[in-house]
């Protein structure tokens, strides 16, 4: 059991927390200080007014992600942080693909490419077809490794938008604080 605790793999650590600036500035500084590479990073309101929520996903041991949870729940301005595996979480990321329109005009092989792999074109232009693709990470990768013989003139990727599968717990935290069973 001890070296199955030792094995790193993905978690999506989610934080929440007044919108203040220089928040996500601290919450960066703790994660790079321990040589914590981000993998994804994503800022937006949540479904609480006046609550920020910050979705990071990071590469560590369960052990690891315990004790950095606790840092980042440790700053003043952060409400709560709790981590997930993926198989807890409802996960997506976008991207765009900007490639060139003769491609598109020259056969259907792009066509059947963005076809095959459920993406949309979102705007053709004389020069250049941008092209959306909604997914996982390896989704919107194989989508780019199919386009780059083309030509791929811009590519862009979104950090990992995250809904929990459970209920909020944020909301279950906020309540117990205001029952007084849990301490700061």
């Amino acid at each position: 059991m001890e070296q199955k605790s030792n094995k790193e793999r993905l978690y999506t650590l989610v934080v929440f927390s007044e919108n203040l600036m220089g928040i996500l500035a601290r919450i960066v500084t703790i994660i790079t200080r321990r040589h914590i590479n981000i993998e994804s990073l994503n800022t937006s309101v949540s479904s609480m007014q006046g609550i920020h929520r910050y979705t990071i996903v990071v590469r560590l041991s369960e052990e690891r992600i315990r004790k950095l949870t606790a840092q980042i729940d440790k700053q003043v301005d952060v409400l709560k942080t709790f981590y997930y595996t993926n198989d807890e979480v409802v996960y997506q990321e976008i991207a765009l693909y900007k490639i060139p329109a003769k491609t598109f005009y020259e056969g259907n092989t792009t066509e059947s490419l963005v076809r095959k792999h459920n993406a949309r074109v979102l705007t053709i232009e004389p020069e250049y077809i941008v092209i959306e693709k909604t997914g996982h990470y390896n989704e919107t990768e194989a989508l780019l490794e199919d386009l780059r013989p083309f030509g791929v003139y811009e590519f862009v990727r979104s950090g990992r938008v995250v809904i929990v599968k459970e209920m909020e717990r944020l909301n279950n935290y906020l309540a117990s604080i205001e029952a007084g069973e849990v301490g700061n």
